[in-house]
C-alpha cells in the first residue's frame, strides 16, 4: 500500500464508521436497516483494514497510534454489541421476527438503546479524532516509508 492508498484507506475507514453510525441511528428510529454492521471488530470494513495487514498498518501509523485505534475501535464494538443485542435477539417467535431477524422492542429496551447510542457517539468522536490524527501523520511521512 503506497502513501496515497493509505490515506484513502483511512478516509474510507472514517466514512465507513460514519455510515455505521447512521445505520445504528436508523435502527433506533425504527427504520429497516440492511446489512447491519458486524458485532465483530475484525469483520466490519474498518476492522478489515486495521487488522487485515496489521503489521504494515502498525509500521506506518506507529505502535502508539495503532494501539490507540485498536482500543477505541474495540470499545466501539463492545458498545455497539449492546444495541445490536436489543434489536436482534430472538425472544419473539413470530414469523416476521424470524424472517427479518428483528423483533419489536419495548419502551425500556428502546430507552436503553438510546443511552447506549449516546455513549457510542462519544466513542465515535474519539475514533474519528484518532483517524484524523493518523491521516495527518501519514501525510507527513516520507514516501520511502511505504516501500
Amino acid at each position: 500500500m503506497n502513501k496515497q492508498e493509505t490515506i484513502n484507506a483511512i478516509e474510507h475507514a472514517r466514512e465507513a464508521h460514519i455510515k455505521q453510525m447512521a445505520k445504528v441511528e436508523s435502527l433506533i428510529e425504527g427504520k429497516h436497516v440492511d446489512n447491519l454492521t458486524s458485532v465483530s471488530k475484525m469483520k466490519c470494513e474498518f476492522g478489515q483494514w486495521l487488522y487485515g495487514d496489521k503489521e504494515r498498518v502498525k509500521n506506518i501509523l506507529g505502535v502508539q497510534f495503532y494501539e490507540n485505534l485498536d482500543m477505541i475501535h474495540e470499545a466501539w464494538h463492545i458498545q455497539y454489541a449492546k444495541i445490536h443485542a436489543i434489536f436482534m435477539h430472538e425472544k419473539d417467535e413470530g414469523f416476521f421476527s424470524k424472517f427479518f431477524g428483528i423483533h419489536k422492542i419495548n419502551d425500556l429496551e428502546l430507552e436503553r438503546s438510546k443511552v447506549y447510542y449516546k455513549e457510542l457517539e462519544h466513542i465515535t468522536k474519539d475514533l474519528l479524532r484518532v483517524l484524523d490524527a493518523s491521516q495527518r501523520r501519514v501525510q507527513a511521512l516520507s514516501v520511502s516509508k511505504f516501500h
